[in-house]
């Protein structure tokens, strides 16, 4: 997601009702609407899983980087969670900086190790380098780590916004690309060169990659997984994270800044009243790609930011291997705060279960307004992420 829209949703209630009453917000179309996106011929799927290939190593070295102040939250931790399950690769998130890093919009994690520390263990460098979205495009040291290891060698893939940091590193110049719908005027008015690729979740274009919005972390994972590791593992592995099927098709008309969505942004906003803090468990061993997904999504929803509490303070390492440190020490949350424990359901379900709920405790256009917000056809043919079983209503509902 655009840290410009979100300085934008932040405007205050007098900002919004002015841009209301000049007109604007009847110009935008009204909601969007999903079409079934054709599918993607074999050539072109097998191009992409050839281009993925391990440019270095049988087993390669994957590297996730992010900055300490502001990267975002599922962009960061939901590729390792689901590299690391696969177990054909070796993975490691890195900082620009020693100490913590302050994910957007919600946890903080102790990241394995800094790019100096990496440079300094690998100096040949990683096989693939993982750009989430951050707060700033053009960090300088996260631009000149990005650059060095495209020039030894490394497949850069930009999830999400963080095409933008790629751009600005310069590996996009005339290259096909995509990246999520609020920022996509952005970066081609950056990088005009740039020849952006419609109706994909996943573009690969030489040695980059770029994705659509959030939620593409998945399919982009579990593609790079068959191109590592063959199409068997992938599929062994999208089972345990509850998706059945995946491939880059994408209806890139349904995500757009709609009527809908303004007025669902104001309205939350301007409830700043009715906000609550909806706590989550932290415990050993849990897994931070349903952590991810739904803190991230209960965060997004203007009305609600997740709180992860925990017994002591001290950081707590997830299923493989994050230290994720707590927001608030607690021993326990007021039962009709609490959200469900996580792990209960496969990361791909859990996502679908949390918009669920939150549709069923603050309607459906902030469910909606949630998953435009991770690029999610949550209306839409679900080939792009898979089908999950349809949840019930009251399956993830606050106690």
């Amino acid at each position: 997601m655009n840290w410009r829209l979100v300085k934008w949703i932040g405007l205050g209630a007098p900002a919004l009702f002015a841009i209301i009453f000049a007109g604007w917000i009847f110009t935008l179309p009204p909601a969007a609407s999903f079409a079934a996106a054709p599918p993607i011929a074999k050539e072109e799927a097998e191009a992409t899983i050839a281009a993925l290939k391990p440019p270095k190593r049988q087993r390669p070295l994957i590297a996730i980087i992010g900055i300490n102040d502001a990267t975002e939250t599922t962009d960061y931790l939901m590729p390792y969670g689901i590299l690391r399950r696969a177990d054909v690769a070796d993975v490691v998130t890195l900082a620009t900086n020693p100490g913590p890093m302050s994910l957007f919009p919600v946890l903080k994690v102790e990241p394995q190790a800094t790019t100096a520390d990496f440079d300094a263990q690998h100096p040949d460098g990683a096989d693939y380098v993982i750009v989430p979205a951050m707060s700033r495009d053009d960090d300088p040291s996260a631009l000149q780590w990005i650059r060095s290891q495209a020039a030894k060698g490394a497949i850069v893939i930009g999830v999400c916004a963080g095409a933008k940091v790629v751009g600005d590193a310069g590996l996009l110049h005339g290259k096909r690309a995509t990246t999520h719908w609020y920022s996509l005027q952005e970066l081609q008015g950056k990088h005009p060169s740039i020849r952006y690729v419609a109706n994909r979740r996943l573009v690969v274009d030489g040695a980059v990659a770029t994705t659509t919005g959030i939620s593409a972390s998945m399919p982009m994972s579990l593609t790079l997984i068959e191109a590592i590791a063959g199409r068997a593992k992938a599929e062994a592995v999208g089972r345990d994270i509850g998706l059945a099927d995946w491939d880059a098709r994408h209806d890139s008309n349904a995500f757009q800044l709609t009527r809908s969505f303004a007025l669902t942004a104001m309205r939350n906003v301007m409830a700043f009243w009715n906000r609550e803090q909806l706590g989550i468990e932290l415990s050993p061993g849990m897994d931070e790609v349903s952590l991810a997904l739904v803190a991230d999504a209960w965060s997004r929803t203007y009305r609600s930011r997740a709180v992860i509490f925990a017994a002591s303070a001290g950081a707590l390492a997830t299923r493989n291997g994050i230290r994720i440190v707590p927001d608030e020490v607690a021993a326990t949350w007021p039962a009709e705060r609490r959200l469900p424990d996580i792990g209960v359901s496969p990361p791909a379900k859990a996502l679908d279960q949390t918009l669920a709920a939150i549709e069923a405790r603050y309607g459906m256009p902030t469910a909606d307004f949630v998953a435009m917000q991770l690029e999610y056809p949550r209306h839409g043919a679900r080939v792009e992420m898979g089908r999950a079983a349809a949840p019930s209503l009251g399956q993830n509902r606050l106690p």
